[in-house]
């Protein structure tokens, strides 16, 4: 069982920059890839990015490149998400997600929520 508890949501002026973390407890984190996703309101949860367990492959959504970054720090069970030159269209709510790979997941965060104004 891993339990997911993300952080760092807040309001932001377009433009500005907002890094969301998420610390996992329970089993080994490394053992895990992980993505953060997000949902609008009235939209679908989508993918923003995804980093593997080692860091050794990373994606992104088409949306999110070169504005968001994605790292993690296994020693402290903690994956990152890097939020630059943020829109007012990144206003979601964001979650992180552990899973056995960066297109399978089976552990959610409970959301922290982001709101970019114009």
């Amino acid at each position: 069982q891993v339990q997911l508890v993300e952080s760092g949501g807040g309001l932001v002026q377009a433009g500005g920059s907002l890094r969301l973390s998420c610390t996992a407890s329970g089993r080994t984190f490394s053992g895990y890839a992980m993505g953060w996703f997000r949902q609008a309101p009235g939209k679908e949860r989508d993918f923003v990015a995804a980093i593997t367990g080692i860091g050794g492959n990373i994606r992104y959504a088409e949306s999110v490149k070169g504005r968001f970054t994605i790292s993690r720090d296994n020693a402290k069970n903690t994956v990152y998400l890097q939020m630059n030159s943020l829109k007012p269209d990144d206003t979601a709510v964001y979650y992180c997600a552990a899973g056995v790979s960066t297109y399978e997941y089976g552990y959610w965060g409970q959301g922290t929520q982001v709101t970019v104004s114009s």
